[in-house]
């Protein structure tokens, strides 16, 4: 049977929240990397070339349906051999910011989607620039629809993140295995992990909710 050791988790405790740290930063890095790339992706797939839009959905298609760690491996070991070499963490944010853009990039189109066939008509009516249909009337009412939906990626993405302990990113998994090693005490530090992640993500959970029920009566 094992014993809890209350010293040893108190001693090891800024270590994990170093951790931490590094995970929220390529978490929140990461999901604006994917934000922005999605919502290229899905004006790219608007594309009136019907092979451009094609060549633009096999290129999602084929990151979104392949593992993350393949690809993590891919942009941190495989590119220096052809020139290109980035930090871990870089590459850890980079990687998790390009999975997930397939992602909300089909959000993006479903949010596109939903705008009433109306507006579109009263666009082309007033004979307004395509620039403005988008920025102005479009865009607006889309990404207000999807808002939660986006939200609800973010958490996922947190919780893909020790996933970059595959190409040594500090993060919350990878200091918990580097204490745990020093100490050969595993249980403490793999326990607070868990726990640091189910506080992490309820809180995050909570906002998501609020941000539902904020614009489901908007």
């Amino acid at each position: 049977m094992m014993d809890w050791d209350w010293q040893y988790s108190g001693d090891i405790l800024p270590d994990l929240l170093d951790g931490l740290r590094y995970t929220i930063i390529a978490t929140l890095a990461g999901y604006v990397i994917a934000l922005v790339l999605g919502l290229v992706w899905t004006l790219l797939r608007r594309s009136p070339s019907r092979v451009f839009n094609q060549v633009i959905r096999w290129i999602t298609e084929f990151i979104r349906s392949t593992p993350l760690i393949p690809q993590l491996y891919f942009v941190f070991f495989v590119l220096p051999a052809w020139g290109i070499t980035i930090g871990s963490l870089t590459a850890g944010i980079v990687t998790l910011g390009v999975h997930y853009s397939t992602y909300t990039a089909e959000v993006y189109r479903a949010g596109i989607a939903d705008v009433p066939k109306g507006q579109w008509e009263a666009c082309t009516a007033l004979n307004l620039p395509r620039s403005r249909v988008w920025l102005d009337v479009v865009l607006p009412q889309a990404i207000r629809r999807v808002i939660p939906t986006l939200g609800n990626y973010l958490i996922a993405m947190f919780k893909d993140s020790p996933m970059l302990l595959a190409i040594n990113v500090a993060e919350l998994l990878f200091s918990a295995y580097q204490v745990g090693s020093k100490s050969l005490q595993f249980l403490e530090p793999i326990t607070m992990v868990g726990l640091l992640f189910v506080v992490v993500s309820v809180i995050s959970s909570i906002l998501v909710r609020r941000l539902e029920r904020r614009y489901a009566t908007n």
